[in-house]
């Protein structure tokens, strides 16, 4: 089911504009949202915090070198988050520079960006019953195997590992 969700959100993603900017009146600020790239992140207002983040990031290479590459095969992310929250501007930058250093392959990728409300128009963001963003969701064929809510528990890396290790 999630599978086909993730093929109806790419489907979509590829005929609707990504990154898109709307004015938030309850955030009083713009915010990204629906279906993201990380250009959305980057580049323009988002990317000052962002790139903060990101550059003071460091990635805990004794746990990310335990990440075994096959358990990345067929593994589906996504990332639930809101542009005005500050938990979403400290652990999706920095969930992202681990992405990259285990060589995740971003076709795999969904990234949502919600309002307040944590609604997103034109998504399937309603049918992953998200309370808390960032909301980092793990699928394997289609099957949810794991989410990490707002913060991780022990660590990003930490939590990552235990989630596709199936521990």
């Amino acid at each position: 089911m999630l599978l086909f969700f993730l093929v109806f959100a790419y489907l979509i993603g590829i005929s609707q504009e990504l990154n898109n900017v709307v004015y938030d009146e309850k955030a009083n600020q713009d915010i990204l949202i629906g279906y993201c790239n990380i250009e959305g992140f980057t580049s323009g207002i988002f990317n000052n915090w962002f790139q903060l983040e990101y550059d003071t990031y460091v990635v805990d290479n004794e746990v990310s070198d335990k990440i075994n590459p096959d358990r990345l095969e067929n593994l589906e992310i996504t990332i639930v988050l809101g542009s005005w929250c500050s938990d979403s501007q400290r652990e999706f930058p920095r969930f992202y520079k681990i992405l990259e250093k285990i060589s995740f392959s971003f076709n795999y990728l969904t990234i949502i960006g919600v309002n307040r409300l944590k609604q997103a128009p034109d998504t399937h963001v309603n049918e992953l019953k998200i309370e808390l963003v960032p909301t980092f969701i793990f699928s394997i064929n289609g099957k949810e195997i794991g989410r990490i809510i707002e913060s991780p528990e022990l660590s990003l890396e930490k939590d990552l590992l235990k989630i596709i290790s199936g521990q």
